[in-house]
This record gives structure tokens, sequence and C-alpha cells, in this order.
């Protein structure tokens, strides 16, 4: 079998994993935001053995089928979301890592974490609050709202590097 072809046997197979896991998520409600990090980490595996352009070709595939199998379009968006950040994080991964004369690479990694992260939930919960809370929120609250949006970006991240480092490394051997 050709590389190339076993790649896309690859992406064709998680593809598959990615959208059970968004239709589990309209079915299980209470593991709804479990199961699209789940599914969008399949991004990031998909980068990592496949490649930047088949990831994407993945990506924009998973969104396409998700569309039009997941009942809840809302779902879609926050998959969107998520998917979009780690095509981000492997691409400024890689790019970082290949700059010699950067000291720090990785804290110069976490501000640009950071600021893909800020750069889609600031305006999302800005621009988007009386769909996502029904009502414009007082200032406090919605301060209280991105320290927490932060805090769960911490959360989400380190899961998905544990993924990547431990899970994935584990089962790749066997594949």
């Amino acid at each position: 079998m050709h590389v190339r072809t076993r790649k896309l046997a690859f992406a064709g197979l998680m593809l598959a994993v990615t959208i059970v896991c968004l239709y589990l998520g309209n079915i299980i409600e209470s593991n709804t935001l479990f199961l699209l990090a789940g599914a969008s980490y399949f991004v990031g595996i998909v980068y990592r053995e496949a490649g930047a352009k088949m990831s994407l070709a993945f990506y924009v595939g998973a969104l396409i089928l998700g569309f039009f199998v997941t009942p809840n379009k809302f779902y879609i968006l926050t998959y969107a979301a998520m998917g979009l950040y780690i095509l981000f994080n492997e691409w400024a991964y890689f790019k970082i890592r290949k700059k010699e004369n950067i000291r720090r690479q990785s804290v110069a990694f976490w501000i640009v974490k950071y600021l893909v992260f800020n750069v889609m939930y600031l305006p999302g919960i800005w621009f988007f609050q009386k769909l996502l809370f029904a009502r414009t929120l007082p200032v406090w609250m919605f301060a209280g709202v991105v320290a927490a949006g932060q805090i769960a970006f911490f959360l989400y991240d380190r899961a998905y590097e544990y993924v990547q480092g431990s899970l994935w490394n584990k089962i790749r051997n066997r594949w």
C-alpha cells in the first residue's frame, strides 16, 4: 500500500470516528463538550500523521458531514471553533519548532496559543451574548465568563497535550 493511500485511509477512519463523536454529542447531552473536544482532537492526530493539507481536508470534511448528520447545528459551530484552534495549534507548533533563533520556544508557543484562543473566544462571547446568555451581561459577569473561558481553555489544551503525548503514542505503536 502506498504511503499516500495509507494516510488517506487513516484520515477516512478518523473522520468516521469524529462523526460518531459529533452525533453521540447530540444523543448524550451530559457529555456533549467532552465528545466535541474528543472529536476535535482527531484534527490534530490527522495533522501529525498525515500532514497539514490532509488535516485541513479532514477538518472541512468533518464540518460538512457534521452539518448534515448532526441535528443541533450549534454543536457544529462549537466543533468548528475547537477544530480550528487545533489546526492553528499544530501549525504554530511546527513553525516555532523550526525556528532555532527563538530561545524560549515553549513561551512563544503558549503566547500564540492564548492569542489564537482569545481571538476566537472574546469576539464570540461579546457579539453573541444574547444568543448564549439570553441577555446582555453586566461587566462583572462578562469578566467572570472571560476568566472561566481561560480556565476551560487551559484544561482543554492540557487534555489535548495528554491525548497527543501519551494516549496517541501508545495507540499509534499498535497501528
